[in-house]
């Protein structure tokens, strides 16, 4: 099938031409027909096969008729991450190339002035994330009861972060007979019970089972230990790689997305960072420098794990096994893209093998060890602490031991003599002939015994003991007592009230 054949307009025809694409993908070409007619659709594919276009060229085949109003849009895309709801509006600019359309991009990061400025010119094509179009909603910057489409990309990516509640309140605000489109590669049950409430009839699209990987994908397991070890392992994987041209290396958290990328780059390799923490120009320049190869690893978090189109991307190395399973179909997804060949390898310690195997559960295969196993990896490395450097030999925790031992011993001898001393000192007299007895001069008189303490009657320690009881006061206050404010005595007129005429 070719996609003349699936009733999209000349322009859009002739711009996916011009972009050097003939034959859509399976999803395409069974979504973009339904989505012409204005059916709901529930797209489940793996990612990397086309799901963006899948909507797109079906939106700008639509739009071709009629024009937005100020503040009015008349679709509407949300995402999940700036990134790649600015990729989206990238794959508009390409497949809209000879349509008039206002694209309006709102993401947080940007000035509001500027993202206000296109909203008050028209948009025909809104593509947001939820939090920045609820704000621009809330000041009354926008309306959305143009809608025609509502998309939602990435919807089970929404569902981890928390938006679904967000997404809720937007269905709701949108027009009740607007086209909806979900898109994602895996649907779990929540999601599927969100699709159930807001798409009428949907057309299931469905070409792959849900969280199914790429056959395109070689992937392998490496077994390591802890962080300095798994360090050394990444760096012996890269250099030792086959045909390797650039890599996305994933970590769990941002503070090890920091920490692996100084330590690469102290190596001499070629890193970039991204991570949410990032303001947004440094997120979009770390993105380009990796897309146009002025980089060739970029660490990053899982929010560069959902839908960034980066077309030729020759490795994935799972810096840290993900805690969520779906997330590694995510991750593996940046490489072997469009049919082409990719490898993704996991470094995985003996903490991780309760998510080893969830994983290997969802995606319903084993997974191919490199080299040893849990069970036959070698013991740690000693790896001598920074502290020791400084303190020598004895610098671990060990070697402070020993040495507070040592000194508690060399304590305890000292006050053996001292005591030893005290007794032959006592035993000689009560003043010794020499300068020193008993620690002070000979000649010092001694200070009287202080006298022992004089006991208390027992009446008078049974006086002091706190009172129990509290004595009678007098009657008890009534209202303010005494101290009634003075604007509170102030006389009160009454006035007359007034006879009804009759």
């Amino acid at each position: 099938m070719k996609f003349d054949e699936l009733g999209l307009s000349e322009k859009v025809l002739a711009a996916v031409q011009a972009a050097g694409y003939a034959n859509p993908t399976p999803i395409q070409a069974q979504a973009i027909p339904p989505a012409l007619q204005g059916r709901d659709i529930l797209g489940i594919a793996q990612t990397g096969t086309g799901k963006t276009a899948a909507f797109t060229l079906p939106m700008l085949s639509r739009l071709e008729q009629g024009r937005a109003r100020a503040r009015v849009p008349r679709t509407l895309i949300l995402e999940p991450t700036r990134e790649l709801a600015a990729q989206v509006e990238e794959s508009f600019a390409k497949y809209g190339v000879n349509h008039k359309l206002n694209v309006a991009l709102l993401i947080g990061g940007v000035s509001f002035g500027d993202q206000e400025t296109k909203i008050m010119r028209g948009a025909d094509v809104l593509i947001a994330t939820p939090g920045r179009l609820l704000d621009f909603f809330d000041r009354g910057k926008l309306l959305l009861t143009g809608i025609e489409i509502l998309v939602i990309d990435e919807a089970d990516r929404m569902l981890d972060m928390g938006f679904i509640p967000d997404i809720e309140r937007v269905c709701k605000l949108v027009p009740f007979t607007r086209q909806t489109l979900f898109f994602s590669a895996t649907m779990p049950p929540e999601i599927t019970r969100l699709t159930e409430a807001f798409l009428h009839n949907p057309v299931r699209v469905e070409v792959a089972r849900a969280a199914t990987t790429a056959s395109t994908i070689r992937q392998a397991l490496v077994a390591s230990h802890g962080h300095a070890e798994k360090r050394e392992t990444l760096r012996k994987l890269i250099r030792g790689a086959d045909n390797f041209k650039n890599a996305i290396i994933f970590c769990n958290r941002k503070r090890d997305v920091a920490i692996l990328h100084r330590s690469l780059t102290k190596h001499g390799f070629s890193a970039g960072a991204l991570h949410g923490d990032m303001d947004q120009l440094a997120r979009m320049a770390s993105l380009d420098a990796f897309k146009n190869g002025d980089v060739s690893l970029l660490v990053c978090s899982d929010v560069a794990a959902r839908g960034l189109d980066i077309p030729d991307v020759s490795h994935v190395f799972n810096f840290d096994v993900p805690t969520h399973s779906e997330d590694y179909v995510h991750r593996i997804g940046r490489t072997g893209r469009a049919g082409r060949s990719g490898v993704a390898i996991t470094i995985a310690t003996e903490d991780d093998a309760k998510y080893v195997d969830q994983i290997q559960s969802l995606i319903g295969k084993a997974i191919e060890w490199e080299g040893p196993g849990f069970d036959e990896l070698p013991p740690p490395l000693e790896t001598p602490r920074p502290h020791e450097h400084r303190r020598g030999a004895k610098g671990d925790r060990a070697g402070r031991s020993e040495r507070s031992r040592g000194e508690r011993g060399r304590r305890a001898e000292r006050g053996d003599h001292r005591q030893e001393r005290v007794e032959r000192i006592e035993a000689e007299g009560p003043v010794a002939k020499g300068p020193v007895a008993m620690g002070r001069p000979a000649h010092a008189p001694r200070r009287p015994e202080a006298p022992p303490p004089r006991a208390r009657p027992t009446d008078e320690r049974r006086d002091r003991r706190p009172r129990r009881h509290h004595e009678d006061d007098g009657p008890p206050v009534i209202g303010l007592g005494d101290h009634v404010p003075s604007f509170l005595l102030r006389p009160v007129t009454l006035r007359p009230a007034k006879v009804a005429e009759e």
